[in-house]
């Protein structure tokens, strides 16, 4: 008799598990393996993700940041934190700057557009846990094993670095001029609906749905479409200046101690100028013995570098000056010896010089670009700290030799080398419309993030062809941010840059803004098309030409064009619109007024309907607007 209630409470419990089951399963589960892309239509792009402050692991932002692999100052700055050493508090929110772009993963998979982190696993760690723990929801373990095909999730090593996809989108340029200009990550809460969510960042919940669709899920990732990014309330800070340390009560004085005291010391001072004088003398002579012995500047330079580690006194003090002036970097970027930077490059053989003071050198078995430079590095490493993106060279680490007073940036090594050799130097290959469309696309990506995307803006200030650089899939990356200016409208009366890419009012009147970078860009475009240096033999600039293709008819345009473009495009099958369409983008950015000139998201958006036009043509096949060898 006690049996059939226990039996029927049981089975009570058992279709209660099923019909629950049931419900949570009713609809599709959350997306899991991302959200497709087509690597040929998409263009990388700087956005950011929603993260919330979680303790006990992730309430500073030191340690957020080397989640995300970015430093302090770029999370507090969006966040609206004025103190990056403050102590968050539990669900806190904050923007994160991350780097989207559409990635392969396989052929089951295909692409898909994500930011991808390196996590090194610790002792307890799951692919499941960091994925739904650490970082949030942004990402699925599902996506995790996609984008690391040969990982055994059960197998994991301590120490194992495991990449991490974090899902993102950028704005479709191509579509309508009134895209918005960022697509935010968020993960989608169980207490949220979309009105709430629209609410919160102040936009309407039709914007949402048209990017997300009507079907979202808890703990999907919306994209929340922003023209701007909103200023986050941040709680008043927790942290309260410790009480000051008590002074020490002073100990009675013993006469008879004290003069035994002093006695001491100046036998310790007598010792000690003893044998600093006795260093002096062996420094001299060693400096004469070296002279008779003919050691050569690189032996003595080596013996410099790693044949003393300790260094002298004067040397712990300028080391300690230098680092003192980035210390805001310090905990961005890897800090590396001054030894390992001289066995990178072979003791800076010419063998290893890329050009100018840049050397190439491997550290750990992997390949580095290593920039040799007096102390002046502070501003450049003040502004490559703001800045994340696709498109820019990645700056890695730095190093301090305080015995010269030099600093060596290290950047990842871009392995085809500059545009202007491509496009000026002896490359057996020459590049194809195509990849010039691309390259000119993703240049005009990184200056639109370094213009529109950092406060305050940073102006390049040195756009030309041999500061673009190609990777291994020909897609571009802006280097060299050494006369970069953050800040702009300002006036200076110290003119620096390349001849043939300097924009008139810089020149003329040292007016420093942004629009000097799109003039720059603007000589970069007729290089594209031309395949003409920005300067000739001569002297004579490039960009002076470019009235001869803004007068008389159409055909008279076209023609005109046709004997100015590069003789390898003219053995190509491409259509002139195409072409037309970049030079009119060039002429525009030429303009002698900068306030004629369009900014960055016009020319990112003129440029992606010229990829348009050529892909549309040669998928259709020739047309007669299409051109071949003469």
């Amino acid at each position: 008799m006690i049996t059939k209630p226990i039996f029927g409470f049981s089975l009570l419990l058992f279709l209660s598990f099923i019909f629950n089951q049931n419900i949570c399963y009713a609809q599709d589960p959350p997306s899991i393996t991302g959200y497709t892309c087509n690597p040929n239509q998409f263009n990388p792009c700087q956005t950011y993700v929603l993260y919330r402050a979680r303790g006990p692991e992730f309430l500073d932002l030191a340690s957020i940041g080397d989640l995300f692999s970015v430093s302090r100052l770029m999370i507090a700055n969006p966040s609206n934190i004025s103190n990056p050493n403050t102590t968050l508090v539990n669900d806190q929110p904050l923007f994160i700057p991350i780097t989207c772009s559409c990635n392969n993963i396989n052929t089951t998979f295909g692409s898909i557009s994500y930011a991808g982190f390196n996590y090194s696993f610790k002792s307890g760690d799951t692919m499941y846990g960091i994925s739904t723990s650490k970082y949030q929801n942004l990402t699925t373990y599902q996506s995790v094993e996609a984008v690391n095909p040969t990982v055994v999730p059960e197998n994991i090593d301590i120490g194992q670095s495991i990449k991490f996809p974090i899902f993102c989108k950028c704005p479709n340029t191509t579509s309508s001029q009134n895209q918005p200009r960022l697509l935010i990550s968020y993960v989608f809460q169980p207490n949220d609906n979309i009105s709430s969510i629209a609410s919160r960042f102040r936009v309407t919940p039709q914007s949402i749905t048209q990017i997300n669709g009507n079907n979202t899920k808890i703990l999907d990732t919306l994209f929340i479409p922003l023209s701007n990014l909103p200023n986050l309330t941040q709680p008043a800070s927790s942290n309260t200046p410790p009480p000051p340390t008590p002074p020490a009560t002073p100990a009675p004085v013993n006469q008879e101690n004290d003069r035994k005291g002093t006695v001491i010391g100046l036998a310790i001072g007598l010792g000690v100028c003893g044998v600093l004088l006795i260093l002096v003398l062996g420094l001299f002579y060693r400096e004469k013995t070296v002279k008779k012995e003919g050691y050569s500047d690189v032996e003595r330079q080596k013996s410099l570098y790693v044949g003393s580690k300790k260094g002298s006194f004067v040397d712990k003090d300028v080391e300690v000056n230098l680092l003192a002036d980035v210390s805001e970097c310090l905990d961005k970027y890897k800090m590396y010896k001054m030894e390992q930077i001289w066995e990178a490059t072979d003791g800076f053989d010419e063998g290893c010089l890329i050009q100018g003071s840049v050397y190439k050198g491997t550290i750990d078995g992997e390949v580095f670009a290593i920039k040799k430079m007096k102390w002046n590095a502070r501003e450049e490493l003040k502004i490559l700290q703001k800045v994340n993106h696709g498109n820019l060279v990645k700056l890695e680490g730095f190093c301090i030799d305080p015995k010269e007073a030099n600093c060596f940036l290290v950047y990842e090594y871009v392995e085809n080398g500059s545009l202007h050799s491509w496009i000026h130097g002896e490359k057996p290959e020459k590049l194809s419309w195509k990849t010039r469309l691309r390259i000119a696309t993703d240049v005009a990506n990184g200056l639109l993030y370094i213009h529109e995307h950092t406060r305050p803006r940073v102006v390049h200030k040195d756009i030309k062809t041999s500061n673009i650089l190609l990777d291994t899939n020909m897609r571009a990356k802006v280097a060299n941010f050494g006369l970069a200016k953050s800040g702009c409208n300002a006036i200076t009366m110290h003119i620096v840059g390349t001849q043939g890419y300097i924009s008139p009012e810089y020149l003329t009147d040292g007016i420093v803004s942004t629009k000097m970078d799109v003039f720059s860009f603007g000589v970069v475009l007729l290089e594209l098309v031309s395949g003409k240096e920005a300067i000739d033999d001569e002297g004579k600039v490039l960009w002076a030409k470019i009235n001869d293709f803004s007068e008389g008819s159409e055909e008279r345009k076209v023609r005109k064009l046709q004997e100015w473009m590069d003789d390898s495009l003219l053995r190509e099958e491409l259509t002139m619109e195409s072409v037309m369409n970049v030079m009119s983008v060039a002429i525009s950015c030429l303009n002698k007024d900068p306030s004629r000139r369009p900014g960055m998201i016009e020319i990112v958006y003129a440029l992606s309907k010229s990829i348009d036009l050529f892909t549309d043509d040669s998928e259709e096949g020739l047309s007669p607007r299409q051109v071949t060898a003469r």
